[in-house]
């Protein structure tokens, strides 16, 4: 159609309107028609008319020319502006356009969603079937109503902007279409351009060409921005808004909840409903935002997505009340867990990554840049991809635990400490609580159920003290796993293997090192009442003898502990516990007790998914031998006893589950700054550790650190079975294996039991693994007494008078003593344990003192001297012989009769009573050789004295020194036979010993 024929089209119109036929009917009108109908006005104005249409049709032409050149130059112009932007492919603008942030997820064992990983913005994806339609014609109405019919732009609203742009308007609509701001949030920035508009316009041409409109819709609505959310996070994706705003899924919301949502994204920091803390907007800040959902509702009705009825419904509706409320992030909810997770996963991530590259774990540690670049690599992940992060965390007893440990009432005082601020270098006082760690593991799997982190995450105290960068000394938790067990793997000791607690030279250790906590010690005890009661000096021993077989690598390291130094695996101090241990490692060292001597890795990650549900990571089990079940069996039973009735023997008063099978180890640090309680049963361990956060003394309560911490364990465990009793508390007991036998054993040497060990009443009974059961009898007991010789206990001879012994007919022997060190004990009663001590008491125990080994002079001793009445009782002065044992006393009861003995004693003095007689005193050595008589002293009136000749005297002290001598070669003669006897047997044995 040509411009003539339209313009004559426009006239006909225009004559034919209502206005046009009321201006002909008039006057003036008329007469212009007759004029006109005569020709004479066609004729004056014909040559006007061919100039204006002639002029007219000049500009037209000038003007085409101008679009013309206009649009060639735009052309030139815009093909200058996307010269470097790359050709991309549907592969490649796929990869573009559906990469975007997707927040990561945290769930609790079966699959309980709790939360995000920390991110600047959050963002959950979903498809568009899950999308109201009401909300997908709210965002077509507002953001682009031609959606449907454009190609990626629509030209007029770009022509617009583009003259809002260069007229510098105040009011600019934009010309975007949702194709493009895909484009601009997904491929290029937010810089404002020409050179951006044009790529932006020429890649959404592109884009619309390989996707279609549900795909480009879906995509845009994950990745717009709608402000933030009620726990104050910055939020982007439809799904998320929906929920963070309204707590619906973006499938359910309403009409009014829809425009609101849709209304978002053209101001999102504005027109949220939430602060950046999660409270609510007040006054105009919350109406700009309700005034933008009626701007929505408006645009939805005139392009008629809704009726009338239904604008006006929603206009008049309180969205306000469909807000939801404040709500506490994972971070404020799960602080402990949040952060430890995401520490976690991102070790996990940064191993695979440097993995799928070539690189191991060692490579990683050894180079430090290499760990940051995959570290870095991980988060970033973590934070984009939006991986679903599985955990074993049970929620239930999780949040039971946080709650008990948060009420407990006897942590003990909180302390006031002096500390550099290290931005200002000032010197502050702040307050410490005493703080917990404790974590619960499951035996057979390595699953870590729960844990306590502390008793509070804030801002002045955000330590979790599970965390691989907490380490605290473990005290005596380190016996058994260390000292005990290993040494019963490899045969050193059994549990009723005797050890002696006393003031002794160890090997690496200082005189006297190390002390017993409490002071004192406590004499020749069995292993297993020493690990019950928690001896140092036993266990040092112990580990002494192994030491030089590495038990620090052998076995520590096999059980999971990562912070020995290369120190700790020669420093006999590491036995009782000078080591760093971190909480979980040390926990789980003793759940391989649990799990039959197999260790397990503790883990918190069961896998890590994608959205889509493929597995990025998965745990795998990875069990080690560490002891043999007999080992396992026979440490459990002692630790059993720990609770029963050692150092942990509070605990059974604290426990609701009292049938539940638990073995356990207590600990404490040095100079009190730590307590530990670790302990296990047929499916979990559980362990607690207290102390401040800089370390000093705990030991400041009526109630002992011990048992504080021990009533802490048992609450949280009786907490735990609460929830999950078939769990935590099993009625199964620990099995035991085959090889373990039940035997009795010597309570003094450990070997099989003796007569001489049972008459003394020192026979026990014990568990032992059938490899290693005693085979040796007893010796160390011999029959015989003591005497005492110038103050001295010493083994009674073969002729010394028994009257002077002491003793139940038992006496140490003294090979047994030079076997085993203990000859050079100044005071034997060092090897007396504090219990059944009475029995020990009745055994004899020979000299010590190699110096003072007595030997036969063949002399009389000395007779006493200074004999006199004193009241009742007759008394002398000592013997000048060293080898004198005791003193018999004679009497008469006047001149010529016989002197007959009438008592003995090993004091200097005898009750004689008031009756007239005649007394003397004879001393008596160790080989039984009397003296001479004292001088005779008279009491009352015995008649007249009738001396002894000289002659007669001399006569009888001759014939008994000869009758002494004659004894004493006999005795020489004897022992020489027997001193024989023994060599022979001892050559024997030793050619015996040579031949196996």
């Amino acid at each position: 159609m040509n411009f003539k024929h339209r313009l004559h089209t426009y006239i006909n119109k225009v004559k034919a309107h209502p206005f046009m036929e009321k201006i002909n009917s008039q006057p003036f009108i008329e007469k212009l028609k007759s004029l006109w109908k005569a020709g004479k006005i066609q004729q004056s104005t014909r040559i006007s008319y061919n100039v204006v249409w002639n002029v007219i049709l000049f500009f037209i032409v000038i003007g085409l020319i101008g679009v013309f050149f206009a649009g060639g130059l735009g052309a030139g112009y815009f093909a200058s502006l996307v010269k470097d932007e790359p050709v991309r492919s549907y592969e490649v603008m796929k990869q573009d356009i559906y990469n975007y942030e997707e927040t990561s997820k945290l769930y609790f064992a079966g699959d309980t969603y709790f939360g995000d990983v920390r991110s600047d913005l959050y963002r959950e994806e979903t498809t568009l079937e899950n999308i109201s339609p009401q909300l997908i014609d709210a965002v077509i109405a507002t953001e682009d109503e031609y959606f449907n019919e454009h190609h990626g732009v629509v030209p007029k609203a770009i022509l617009r902007a583009v003259l809002q742009e260069v007229t510098n308007a105040n009011t600019k609509t934009g010309g975007s279409t949702l194709t493009q701001q895909l484009i601009k949030n997904q491929i290029l920035t937010d810089e404002v351009s020409f050179e951006r508009k044009a790529k932006e316009i020429l890649l959404a041409l592109r884009l619309e060409r390989f996707f279609n409109k549900e795909e480009i819709l879906e995509a845009y609505l994950n990745i717009v921005p709608y402000g933030r959310d009620a726990s104050g996070n910055n939020i982007a994706g439809i799904q998320t808004a929906a929920q963070g705003i309204f707590g619906v899924d973006a499938k359910n919301v309403s009409l009014p909840q829809a425009a609101y949502l849709a209304g978002l994204p053209q101001s999102p920091s504005a027109y949220t409903p939430f602060t950046n803390n999660g409270d609510m907007k007040e006054g105009e800040s919350l109406e700009r935002g309700i005034n933008r959902m009626k701007s929505v509702l408006h645009r939805m009705y005139e392009a008629e997505y809704i009726t009338k009825e239904e604008y006006d419904e929603a206009v008049a509706y309180d969205i306000t009340k469909d807000f939801t409320n404040k709500s506490k992030s994972p971070i404020e909810q799960y602080p402990y867990l949040t952060f430890e997770l995401e520490r976690r996963a991102t070790d996990i991530l940064t191993q695979q990554l440097a993995k799928e590259d070539g690189y191991s774990k060692e490579d990683l540690n050894k180079d430090d840049d290499l760990l940051a670049e995959y570290n870095q690599l991980a988060k970033r992940n973590l934070r984009m991809q939006g991986y679903h992060i599985h955990t074993t965390i049970n929620k239930d007893i999780y949040d039971t635990m946080q709650k008990t440990a948060q009420a407990y009432e006897n942590y003990g005082p909180t302390r006031t400490v002096r500390k550099e601020n290290p931005e200002t270098g000032e010197v502050e006082e702040t307050k410490e609580r005493v703080q917990t760690g404790g974590i619960l593991i499951e035996n057979s799997s390595g699953k870590i159920i729960s844990f306590v982190g502390g008793r509070g995450y804030d801002e002045n105290n955000n330590i979790n003290y599970i965390s691989e960068t907490v380490t605290r000394s473990n005290g005596s938790t380190i016996k058994p796993i260390l000292d005990y067990a290993p040494a019963m793997e490899e045969g050193v000791i059994q549990p009723g293997s005797v050890l002696a607690d006393y003031k002794k030279q160890l090997p690496g250790w200082d005189y006297g090192k190390p002390g017993n906590y409490g002071g004192g010690y406590h004499g020749i005890v069995s292993a297993r009442k020493a690990l019950v009661n928690s001896y140092n000096v036993p266990a040092a021993e112990i580990y002494s003898k192994i030491i030089n077989q590495d038990p620090a690598a052998k076995y520590l390291e096999k059980m999971g502990i990562t912070t020995l130094t290369k120190a700790d695996h020669v420093n006999p101090s590491l036995s009782i516990g000078t080591m760093e241990a971190r909480i979980e490692e040390n926990v789980n060292a003793f759940a391989t007790f649990g799990n039959n001597g197999k260790f397990e890795d503790a883990y918190m990650i069961e896998k890590i998914t994608t959205n889509d549900g493929d597995i990025v990571y998965e745990h795998e089990p990875n069990p080690v031998n560490v002891f043999s079940p007999q080992t396992t069996y026979l440490t459990i039973d002692m630790m059993r006893d720990v609770i029963s009735n050692g150092t942990a023997g509070y605990l059974t008063s604290q426990l609701k589950y009292q049938r539940v099978d638990w073995a356990g180890k207590t600990g404490t640090s040095q100079d009190y700054h730590d307590a530990w309680f670790v302990a296990t049963n047929p499916n979990v361990t559980f362990g607690t550790w207290i102390g401040y956060d800089t370390p000093y003394p705990i030991n400041n309560t009526s109630m002992s650190y011990s048992n504080r911490n021990i009533k802490l364990w048992a609450e949280l465990i009786n907490s735990a079975s609460d929830v999950d009793p078939e769990l935590v508390a099993p009625g199964a007991n620990f099995q035991r294996p085959e090889g373990i036998v039940q035997r009795s054993y010597c309570s003094i040497s450990g070997m099989l039991p003796s007569e001489l060990c049972e008459k003394a009443g020192l026979v026990k009974t014990d568990l032992f693994n059938s490899k290693y059961v005693p085979t040796e009898k007893d010796d160390s007991l011999v029959s015989g007494s003591t005497v005492m010789v110038n103050g001295k206990a010493i083994t009674a001879g073969p002729n010394t008078p028994s009257e002077f012994t002491t003793g139940d007919g038992l006496a140490f022997n003294p090979e047994f003593l030079k076997r085993n060190g203990y000859d050079k004990l100044n005071d034997i009663t060092q090897l007396y344990p504090r219990t059944e001590r009475e029995k020990w008491e009745k055994i004899s125990a020979p000299n010590m003192d190699s110096n003072n080994v007595l030997e036969d002079d063949g002399k009389a001793p000395q007779a006493p001297t200074n004999v006199k009445k004193s009241g009742n009782k007759l008394t002398w002065q000592k013997s000048g012989s060293d080898d004198v044992v005791g003193y018999r006393i004679y009497r008469s009861n006047g001149p010529g009769d016989n002197f007959t003995r009438v008592g003995n004693t090993t004091s200097t003095e005898f009750e004689i009573g008031d009756g007239d007689a005649r007394y003397h005193v004879k001393a008596v050595d160790y080989f039984g050789v009397e003296s001479s008589a004292s001088k005779e002293i008279i009491i009352g009136d015995t008649g007249e004295k009738e001396p002894e000749t000289p002659d007669k005297q001399e006569k009888s002290n001759e014939k008994k020194d000869d009758q002494q001598k004659e004894n004493n070669d006999e005795s020489k003669n004897n022992e020489e036979t027997e001193n024989k006897q023994e060599e022979d047997n001892s050559s024997n044995d030793s050619s015996e010993d040579t031949g196996q």
